[in-house]
């Protein structure tokens, strides 16, 4: 016991059997939470959200017994979350983590590898590149695709258009990384009228800058028209979208690749989630052409499920990420077979593959491709329910996405909160192309068909006032 009454954390929290204990309270506090999700409220609890300002407190001088700190944890947060990892959640593209991956979080977590190098940590670099591996078999993209593990969609599209960058402007004679953007020959950017804004943001942290693109116009299911890309010459990237964030609309590949190629471009595709369509044979279609891009961007948390956070960058020309990306210094060990942090922007990072390759192993190749393939079947019932039903559906409903429209926009916007309000499942809204919309988008692994009728009975009731 130390002078102020805490406790000696080289003493008790240190101990084994202390130590198994809370893990094990975590275990069940978790296994609670999770098994209760069917039967609460899918939005948070509001009396627990009015509680969360208790929390705000000075910093104690001692501290608090684990055990009693995850028992707050689980009695005031658990309550006041969001039900993301549940089965009726619609609200983004997002799914429950799988149970296989949130166990396999678990214990690389308790691992705690700094997963940068493979000399440092051979087990968890192997299970990326074993991983790696996989994904490119999977997708049906070019052998000897390189790519890297990081938080989401967001950076991965970072890291892939730094390796544009770095490639257009080699080609032009300037070494970006060395020399910076001052005095760089201009690149020109050509995105899709219906560019998530990430991809923005993206361009902004590369200096490449937000607002300077040059958008084309979309159709009127948010794809780029083909016949609109401009005349390039001098370093060009172009920026197209598999998985309309609001449509699930894929843009026309095989013709915006092959005149952009030809015209020196390099060209990448953002396809947080529509890259999985790659999986299925009924939905491949939909992605012809696609393979024949130079980098792809995609999110595990969206369609493999896995935990928060992960998603990958994936470029044809490996050479390319790492020039971007690898760093070296006197202290760093010496390079590996494939040092992970060569192709990422952080140096120190958890081992993010880890759940991929859990995911990857528990589903296989069926799994996979029904997980996409049964929630895109859902979400064509959820769009032939609410066209029975009198309300209009505004897209093509080709992927996991549903857009649908009860009237008015303020009648639309009345019916999203009291769908929320009512708490059997949670959708949001959108203004797309000028219409306010209810968006619909099924991603998780543990919805079911109950689920789906269960939910359109609730939206069909309120759409009509009831």
């Amino acid at each position: 016991m130390n002078d102020d009454g805490s406790k000696d954390l080289q003493g008790q929290d240190l101990d084994a059997t202390a130590l198994a204990r809370l893990l094990e309270d975590a275990a069940a506090r978790s296994a609670a939470y999770l098994a209760g999700l069917d039967g609460r409220y899918v939005v948070p609890d509001p009396g627990a959200v009015a509680r969360l300002d208790e929390l705000r407190t000075p910093l104690a001088e001692a501290g608090t017994d684990p055990t009693e700190v995850l028992a707050l944890l689980d009695e005031r947060i658990s309550p006041a979350t969001l039900g993301l990892a549940g089965r009726r959640f619609f609200g983004f593209v997002v799914g429950g983590a799988l149970p296989v991956t949130l166990a396999a979080s678990t214990l690389a977590t308790a691992w705690d590898q700094n997963s940068s190098y493979h000399h440092t940590t051979p087990g968890t670099a192997t299970l990326e590149a074993v991983a790696l591996d996989w994904l490119v078999d999977l997708l049906d993209l070019p052998q000897g695709t390189g790519g890297g593990f990081v938080t989401g969609a967001t950076v991965a599209n970072a890291t892939a258009l730094a390796a544009a960058r770095h490639d257009v402007l080699a080609r032009a004679g300037w070494d970006v990384e060395a020399d910076g953007l001052f005095g760089a020959p201009p690149i020109r950017v050509v995105v899709g009228g219906e560019v998530h804004p990430t991809v923005r943001k993206s361009l902004g942290l590369l200096g490449l800058g937000k607002d300077r693109v040059e958008a084309v116009p979309a159709d009127g299911q948010g794809r780029f028209v083909a016949d609109a890309l401009p005349q390039l010459d001098g370093p060009a990237i172009v920026i197209l979208q598999a998985g309309n964030v609001n449509t699930g609309a894929f843009d026309p590949f095989g013709d915006v690749i092959d005149r952009a190629h030809a015209m020196g471009a390099w060209v990448h595709v953002d396809g947080a989630f529509g890259l999985w369509a790659r999986v299925s044979p009924a939905l491949k279609g939909l992605t012809d052409g696609l393979e024949r891009a130079d980098s792809w961007a995609t999110d595990f948390h969206k369609w493999l499920n896995v935990p928060y956070d992960s998603g990958v960058a994936l470029v044809r020309d490996p050479t390319a990420l790492a020039a971007a990306m690898a760093v070296t210094a006197a202290y760093l060990p010496e390079p590996g077979p494939r040092d992970p942090c060569d192709f990422t922007p952080e140096l120190s990072r958890r081992a993010r593959g880890v759940e991929v390759w859990a995911a990857l192993k528990r589903l296989g190749r069926g799994g996979v491709r029904d997980l996409v393939e049964r929630c895109s079947a859902h979400a064509r019932r959820f769009a032939e329910g609410l066209t029975e039903a009198g309300f209009e559906v505004l897209n093509e409903v080709v992927l996991n996405q549903v857009l649908v429209s009860f009237g008015t926009p303020e009648r639309t916007r009345a019916v999203i909160q009291a769908l929320q309000d009512d708490g059997t499942c949670w959708c949001g809204g959108t203004l797309w192309q000028g219409r306010t919309a209810m968006r619909i988008s099924v991603s998780s692994w543990a919805t079911t068909e109950a689920d789906v009728e269960r939910c359109l009975e609730v939206m069909v009731r309120l759409g009509r006032g009831g």
